[in-house]
């Protein structure tokens, strides 16, 4: 089994040959390939698409990593089962590469690479297409938030009520469902779509517009990489359509048919986990969990992706009100103040789900840790609504300066949404 510092070191020794291999002919191929993958989605190639790796790098600076930022960032791996994890500090830790470098870990810990003796650098070239389809300027829908995802899902597979129970593909499909649940999002959400006359809303019929782009994002890409190619065809396709299944569920439209689901299998005690189709549906819910449980989160971490998430929930607002649209629900900065949108977020979203995932995994722990920081952090937004504005987090993100190294690296250009 491969060390954590053997995984940081080929990261970086990977994506630096991978980079340089770009720079030394193979553009043309790699052209062909990327528009075989847009086809065969009918997918265009809006501004950000276009952009990316065009914008200039410090050469060496960005896939370099000194002694003590490898040690601290395999250290903070030794604990990536702690609910405290701090996946900021991870990003910044591994320049940026915080989705790669702790997916090939999970990976690694969990024994997939052997079990479905996967290539190496095939799984690589995946996930770096998988983390550089995520929007950097996004300040919340980004490769950090699926990092973050990921490491939540990471915790629900070690719940003791599940983890003897789930099968290497169950982890496989977990994990992959989680990296790449919102990959390639345009920052704006579905009614925007729809209202705009966004191609994807006409390709996907106004239906889970966003999920359906993420998976068949996911799939094409898969497929360009060739990571299951060794696989037989009926299991790779199989591997697909889960996918499929798993990120079509976090479609937030959806949550009360599966809250109502899960809430009778709860009641009924009818939950067989001896039953892959049950398995898959507790994998559902756990990736619902983990995409909506920043609020479960230790303040100074939720707090961060509150902020990020209304953020870009107001340049939704921004780009509305300058194409003279009407302005979407908690897109308005004048009227949707920061605790207000978090203090409804729990109490209708994010409370209801989680209190049932207690009860599955009672008893847990994990579940009372995350339901104590849950209560906390709403009971402090529900006072910070009747503050003054000046006081500790009334405020609104006032153009929230991100500071990862992927901001840093971002397109200044923003995508075109409106058709």
């Amino acid at each position: 089994m491969l060390t954590t510092s053997d995984l940081l070191i080929l990261s970086i020794h990977v994506n630096n040959w991978c980079k340089t291999s770009a720079q030394q002919g193979e553009v043309e191929s790699c052209t062909r390939r990327k528009v075989k993958r847009l086809l065969s989605f009918q997918r265009y190639c809006h501004a950000s698409r276009l952009l990316r790796g065009l914008v200039p790098h410090t050469p060496g600076s960005l896939h370099l990593l000194d002694d003590d930022y490898l040690g601290q960032a395999g250290h903070m791996l030794s604990k990536v089962s702690a609910w405290n994890f701090d996946i900021f500090l991870f990003d910044r830790l591994t320049n940026g590469n915080s989705l790669v470098t702790l997916m090939c870990h999970l990976f690694n810990v969990y024994g997939l690479i052997h079990h479905f003796q996967l290539d190496m650098v095939k799984l690589h070239r995946f996930l770096g297409m998988v983390q550089e389809d995520y929007h950097s300027q996004n300040p919340y829908h980004n490769a950090v938030h699926a990092a973050d995802v990921t490491q939540a899902m990471y915790c629900y597979l070690k719940e003791p009520k599940l983890a003897g129970q789930l099968s290497p593909l169950d982890v496989f499909l977990g994990l992959m469902a989680a990296a790449a649940h919102d990959v390639d999002h345009p920052g704006v959400n579905q009614p925007f779509l729809i209202k705009t006359r966004h191609h994807l809303a006409s390709l996907y019929q106004n239906t889970s517009v966003l999920e359906s782009h993420h998976w068949r994002s996911t799939v094409g890409m898969l497929r360009e990489s060739g990571l299951l190619s060794h696989l037989p065809a009926d299991m790779s396709q199989d591997i697909e359509q889960q996918l499929g299944s798993l990120i079509l569920a976090t479609d937030i439209s959806r949550q009360n048919e599966f809250l109502l689901t899960f809430r009778e299998h709860l009641d009924n005690q009818d939950l067989d986990l001896q039953l892959a189709s049950h398995r898959h549906f507790i994998l559902q819910i756990a990736l619902k969990c983990a995409d909506v449980c920043n609020p479960c989160r230790v303040w100074e971490l939720s707090r961060q992706w509150s902020e990020r998430v209304c953020e870009e929930f107001y340049r939704q607002g921004d780009l509305e009100k300058k194409f003279d649209l009407e302005i979407s629900p908690l897109c308005n900065q004048q009227a949707d103040t920061v605790p207000a949108i978090q203090t409804g977020f729990i109490s209708y979203i994010v409370e209801p789900l989680f209190e049932e995932w207690q009860r599955f995994t009672e008893p847990s722990l994990l579940s009372q840790t995350m339901m104590g920081h849950l209560h906390k952090n709403k009971a402090r937004w529900s006072r910070l609504r009747f503050t003054h504005p000046t006081s500790e987090s009334q405020m609104q993100p006032h153009r929230l300066r991100l500071t990862t190294v992927q901001t840093r690296r971002a397109a200044s250009t923003p995508i075109s949404t409106v058709s």
